[in-house]
């Protein structure tokens, strides 16, 4: 009688030992955070639950768009101070030359006095000193138009990162509220990707045995679905198992249990 009852209790474990349950999940499963600082103006908790496409959750941009308007006018202004800058280059730049060339014709004659000669030599001296002053000028206005434009990029990323929108995802959970202050890095929304559908299965070592010949069985009814994904290190949690993923067709809806096996 004990012979036939352990006989009977292995006949169970096989015949069962490659049977799973599986919950059925959206593909893919993302939680959206903060990349910046500001106050929630706007949360649509009306989408949640359902498929969401546009804005979800506005954050206050409103000093931003206003610091990034005048930004944008004081390098139209630094534009046109270069310019003025630089159309008088060739004039300064003249004047100096003419003067230089003065100054070395009368330098070596007698018949110039030297008080004349100094008066050149200055006159030639502050033409090019005005002729460098105003090309380092122009260097400089450069150098805040490069640093005008890093800013004006940042202010826009900023501002982008204030609208959270999602395209064609299912809003599982919005975490915000309107008149909440955020913070870098706090959870705002969980998106789930839900145009196909996986099952994940812990799979044993034997049943890794020509994984490719053995087919697959959901709720009993043989089907030509192949494995996408077979993990080649034990689970952390499964320690004897490897985690193993289907990946389904869309589905109207998740989270129950659908019977796999594998033989």
């Amino acid at each position: 009688m004990l012979r036939l009852y352990v006989v009977f209790i292995l006949f169970t474990l096989t015949a069962f030992a490659d049977e799973h349950f599986a919950k059925l999940e959206p593909i893919d499963r993302v939680t959206i955070k903060s990349e910046v600082n500001g106050k929630v103006i706007e949360a649509k908790s009306s989408l949640e639950g359902k498929i969401a496409d546009g804005v979800i959750v506005k954050i206050d941009d409103s000093l931003d768009r206003e610091d990034l308007k005048h930004s944008k006018e004081s390098i139209k202004l630094l534009d046109k101070m270069i310019k003025l800058n630089q159309d008088n280059l060739p004039f300064l730049r003249k004047s100096f030359l003419s003067k230089r060339d003065l100054y070395r014709k009368v330098a070596p004659l007698n018949s110039t006095s030297l008080n004349q000669k100094e008066s050149l030599y200055s006159s030639y001296i502050a033409a090019k000193a005005q002729y460098s002053a105003t090309q380092e000028k122009i260097l400089n206005l450069k150098n805040q138009k490069v640093s005008l434009a890093q800013k004006i990029d940042i202010l826009k990323d900023r501002v982008s990162k204030k609208s959270i929108s999602v395209k064609n995802r299912y809003l599982y959970s919005l975490n915000v509220k309107k008149g909440e202050y955020l913070n870098i890095g706090m959870p705002i929304a969980t998106i789930d990707d839900i145009s196909k559908a996986k099952l994940t299965l812990y799979l044993s070592e034997d049943e890794l045995k020509d994984i490719d010949k053995k087919r697959i069985y959901i709720d009993g009814k043989v089907t030509n679905l192949k494995f996408s994904k077979i993990w080649k290190v034990a689970d952390k949690r499964y320690i004897s198992s490897y985690r193993a993923e289907i990946i389904l067709k869309p589905f109207t809806t998740f989270s129950k249990l659908i019977k796999v096996e594998v033989k």
